[in-house]
Order: C-alpha cells, then sequence, then structure tokens
C-alpha cells in the first residue's frame, strides 16, 4: 500500500498543476508528450528478452488503453471542468476496478465491492456546491471514459505480473508506456489543435514534471503496487488521491474562493470515508 499512498500525493498535485498552467495547450498534445517523456525515462531498463513476443505485444496494448485512452479523455476533460472537478468526476474509477476483475476471474467478491462503493461514497461526500451546467456532462464522459480505461489497464498488468512473477517490472514498464505514447500520439495527429500547439518554458516544466515524475515514476509505482494487493484495497486507493487533489486545487492552484466552511467538513468527511473503504479492502476474513 505504501506505493500507492505515494503515488496518491504525486498524482493529487498534478490536477491542480494542469488545471492552472497548461489549459491553454491542446491536450492530446500534452498528453503524448507527458506520456513520451516517461517512456524515455525507463527505456533504458527495457528487457525484452525477458518475456515473449506476444506478451511484449499483450502489454503494449495494456499501456495503450491504460495510459493512452485514459490520457486523452482525462486532458480533454480539462477543457469543460475546472480541476477540482476534473478529480472529483473520477470517483467511479473503484467501481470500474472491481468489475473489470470479476469479470476476468469470473468471480464476484461483495466486501471488494462494498470498498469500492464506500470509497465511490467518501469522494461523493466531496462534491463542491454551486456545479455549472451544460458542458459539464462533457467532461463527466470524458472522465468516465478515463475511469473505466485505466481501471481495466491496472488489473490487466496485475493479472499478467501476478502470472509472472520473475519479470521485474521496471525491466517491461517501458513497453506499457510506449503504448500509451503511441495511442496519445495518434489522437494528436489527427484531432490536435493547429491553435494549441505553442508551449511556453513554464509550461514545459510542467510537462517535464508530469511526463517524468507524475507519469513515468507514478505510473510505474501505481502498477507495481497494484501487484502487491487484493483488488478491493486497489479500488479503494483510485480514490484516495480525490480529496488531497481538491484540497491542493482549493488552496495552492487559486480555487478556494469556491470553498465554505460545509466544503471543508465534506472534504473531512469524504476523507475518513475513503480512509474506511482502504481498511474494509485489507481487513483480512477470518
Amino acid at each position: 500500500m505504501l506505493y500507492l499512498a505515494i503515488v496518491s500525493l504525486i498524482w493529487a498535485f498534478s490536477f491542480g498543476l494542469i488545471g492552472s498552467a497548461l489549459t491553454d495547450v491542446d491536450s492530446f498534445l500534452v498528453a503524448t508528450l507527458r506520456l513520451g517523456f516517461a517512456s524515455l525515462v525507463f527505456l533504458p531498463f527495457l528487457r525484452l528478452k525477458s518475456i515473449d513476443r506476444s506478451d511484449a505485444v499483450r502489454l503494449f496494448i495494456y499501456g495503450g488503453i491504460q495510459f493512452g485512452l485514459m490520457y486523452v479523455g482525462y486532458m480533454k476533460a480539462y477543457q469543460y471542468l475546472p480541476s477540482h472537478l476534473v478529480a472529483l468526476f473520477s470517483i467511479l474509477t473503484p467501481v470500474y476496478v472491481v468489475l473489470v476483475h470479476d469479470l476476468r476471474s469470473r468471480r464476484f467478491c461483495t466486501r471488494y465491492l462494498l470498498a469500492a462503493l464506500l470509497s465511490v461514497g467518501g469522494a461523493a461526500t466531496i462534491k463542491v456546491q454551486g456545479i455549472p451546467t451544460g458542458s459539464i456532462w462533457a467532461g463527466f464522459a470524458l472522465m468516465q471514459v478515463a475511469g473505466i480505461s485505466f481501471a481495466f489497464g491496472q488489473v490487466a498488468y496485475r493479472d499478467w505480473k501476478c502470472a509472472h512473477p520473475v519479470v521485474q517490472d521496471h525491466s517491461v514498464f517501458a513497453l506499457l508506456a510506449l503504448g500509451g505514447t503511441v495511442c496519445a500520439g495518434i489522437f494528436s495527429l489527427f484531432f490536435a489543435d493547429p491553435e494549441a500547439l505553442t508551449i511556453n518554458p513554464s509550461q514545459w516544466q510542467a510537462i517535464l514534471y508530469l511526463g517524468c515524475i507524475a507519469s513515468g515514476l507514478g505510473f510505474f509505482l501505481w502498477n507495481k503496487g497494484a501487484t502487491h494487493c487484493n483488488s478491493g484495497t486497489l479500488a479503494a486507493f483510485n480514490n484516495a488521491l480525490v480529496p488531497l487533489a481538491v484540497l491542493f486545487s482549493f488552496t495552492l492552484f487559486g480555487e478556494l474562493e469556491t470553498v465554505s466552511g460545509k466544503a471543508l467538513i465534506r472534504l473531512a468527511m469524504g476523507g475518513i470515508l475513503i480512509t474506511l473503504a482502504v481498511i474494509l479492502a485489507t481487513r483480512k476474513k477470518r
């Protein structure tokens, strides 16, 4: 769980950073660049001889779904939503994680689903008042595409790694990152806005941080952590970053004026519920 907790802190900071620094840069380009930098970080560790060709293709596809499709929906959502709502609309991911796991394993675990629902309830408790209407639903739909893609990828990689325990995570992670880069790159090639391709020096710094730290180190530690816990714990931790991301967006990235005393109370209550979800998921059966 330590890996998942560390990544939650890293990603919580990223929501506000994207919303404050990169909204005027094409979302597909940003997704491609940050995944490209993540690939460069792990390419020196790639060991193709440690796996079969079919496994290499499988991991490439998993990365395309988990990172590529996820980022396409996630980055595009910032055109419709402020950063704290992007964080909030990712709250259904734990349910997707449990459902994908149950479908792949062809069995149902009530306790893990309850933990996922409790995590969703905790994130929903943090819901900010005064949500705008109209294009918000487009942003919500994009975040669900991102959530389903991310849920499938992390569960699929977890299952693959459990079947190949001898293979080191760092020796194959570049395949996942490259799959995401190619997927995002295809969307960028066909759908990028030609008028939003200019990147200033401060934005390059943000993209470098997001690519090397949030995407590179973050995704690596997340997938590594996923292999050391059950699907219920993994699902619950998918919402652990929500209260942190909302808190960072409010305090560090200029969205504090939207906060009331009641919102802060909801933030604390939501964090408690998510913590309880993790405890429920990790509790061993008698």
